[in-house]
């Protein structure tokens, strides 16, 4: 009776699990799932846990990874717009955002994953085509001070691609795209490096003229702020003078009302002249301004 019991209990069992592996299926954190119905897509699911569906053949669940996916499509060449050819390598995030629309475009393939990245790829050659085909080499090339354009190539580049996924339905959104490699094929190497050495001399050339033009601006006005104190000192100079000879024409009046006056006087200032360093003086006093020293020396014998 007791094995009769067991037996049944492990049947019993064994049956709850078959049914619940027939009619009951779990969703993980990293994974949507489509829900077909004959076939056809009838619900998708995108939070995890436990559901209910009807067994195969009625109804079959699809699993997708909706992780960011990354991948880097080929190394491409393709025609700038001053007609060089410029190879361009891009790498590229993109995740499932609509599971019921990626279904129907990618299931039908065993790895639905590589499936679309094969149509982002064929699609990222035609967007970087038509990017590359807008824009200069120098774009691509030159330092990002003076002019590199890789922000807004790689945003044109995004938005082309996403016109062509949303216009096709795909189910899936890009996250992030960027240029990884650019190259130059061996052919054009050359003739490129040269018109960079070519256009970086105009800019030697195009500096070294502001530098002149500038130099030579610094000189004028310099000059010119020169010639305004040379200006302003003989202004000065000539009132300085005007000034002394109002003062020595009061005092020629006066020497003119006494002419002995005046000799005396200059004679005095010649002797200070001769006798302002200490000094040893031999001459002859009856040499002008030294007679002054006898006219001296006779008072005081006279004293």
């Amino acid at each position: 009776m007791k094995q009769n019991t067991l037996t049944l209990a492990v049947g019993a069992l064994l049956v709850i699990i078959v049914a619940l592996m027939l009619f009951v299926f779990q969703v993980r954190q990293s994974e949507v799932v489509v829900i077909t119905t004959f076939g056809k897509p009838t619900r998708d699911i995108k939070e995890p846990g436990a559901y209910f569906k009807w067994p195969w053949p009625v109804q079959s669940v699809h699993r997708f990874d909706q992780r960011v996916q990354n991948f880097e499509d080929k190394f491409s060449e393709g025609l700038t717009q001053d007609s060089f050819n410029l190879l361009t390598s891009v790498y590229v995030g993109w995740k499932i955002t609509d599971s019921r629309a990626f279904f129907p475009k990618f299931a039908g393939s065993s790895e639905p994953i590589r499936e679309a990245e094969a149509v982002l790829e064929r699609l990222l050659g035609n967007a970087k085509a038509a990017v590359v085909g807008k824009h200069p080499l120098s774009d691509f090339l030159y330092p990002a001070e003076q002019g590199n354009k890789f922000i807004e190539i790689e945003n044109e580049m995004l938005q082309a691609v996403q016109t062509q996924i949303r216009a096709n339905n795909y189910g899936l959104e890009i996250e992030f795209l960027g240029i990884k490699k650019l190259g130059l094929p061996e052919a054009v190497t050359q003739s490129v490096f040269e018109r960079m050495t070519s256009e970086r001399q105009v800019l030697i050339s195009q500096s070294q003229y502001q530098g002149e033009a500038e130099a030579e601006k610094i000189r004028s006005e310099a000059n010119r702020r020169a010639a305004e104190l040379l200006a302003n000192a003989e202004g000065q100079a000539t009132q300085i003078r005007g000034k002394g000879e109002a003062e020595a024409a009061k005092s020629l009046e006066i020497f003119n009302q006494n002419p002995e006056l005046a000799k005396f006087i200059f004679r005095l200032n010649a002797l200070e002249s001769a006798l302002k360093d200490r000094s040893v003086l031999i001459f002859d006093q009856n040499t002008p301004p030294f007679d002054l020293f006898r006219s001296v020396s006779t008072n005081l014998v006279t004293r």
